[in-house]
């Protein structure tokens, strides 16, 4: 015989645990609460199958994901490096907000050098420095170049060369600066 499930706990208690759970933990529980409850009367009315279609339907986004994570990530783990010796072209973290994606793909142009030296010296983060400059480049391939050169911004050659761990350590620094806006 086939019988309605019913929830182990009580609405209300779950809803009160709920407001204490992490933002995409309250989007599940607040699915399994509309799915799996006494709440099926919402799907009656119009109001209520719209809710239901934006719960089920629309893809969730982390809020504050940065598009340069991965990045973020092989950054932090090649910046300890001691196999990479060189000197970069190295962009100021503080340039004018309306360089920063000159900024941004100068950093990446660079990581080809680190590429060559890596492959050289058979670095152990050869693989690392080599999907940093992927992710740029897809990045930047999907997002034509939006800004035009001012007269503020500087050539990449325009930059001081800096030794690697300041290289990074900048470039860690754009990043976070263009994942805040």
């Amino acid at each position: 015989m086939l019988g309605m499930v019913q929830p182990t706990q009580n609405s209300a208690g779950a809803l009160s645990r709920l407001q204490t759970q992490k933002p995409h933990l309250k989007s599940i529980c607040l699915q399994y609460l509309l799915l799996n409850s006494h709440c099926f009367c919402l799907l009656k009315n119009g109001m209520g199958l719209i809710i239901f279609f934006l719960c089920a339907y629309v893809p969730k986004t982390e809020a504050g994901h940065c598009k340069w994570a991965e990045v973020l990530k092989d950054l932090e783990r090649i910046k300890t490096s001691k196999d990479i010796d060189v000197s970069l072209y190295t962009a100021n973290a503080d340039e004018d907000e309306e360089c920063q994606e000159l900024v941004m793909r100068c950093f990446f142009l660079e990581t080809e050098v680190i590429i060559q030296e890596c492959r050289i010296k058979n670095c152990s983060q050869t693989q690392d420095v080599w999907n940093i400059w992927k992710n740029g480049n897809e990045s930047f391939e999907k997002n034509k170049l939006t800004s035009t050169k001012s007269e503020k911004c500087k050539e990449c050659e325009e930059y001081e060369e800096k030794n690697f761990t300041e290289f990074v350590q900048n470039f860690e620094k754009v990043i976070q600066r263009d994942c805040k806006h």
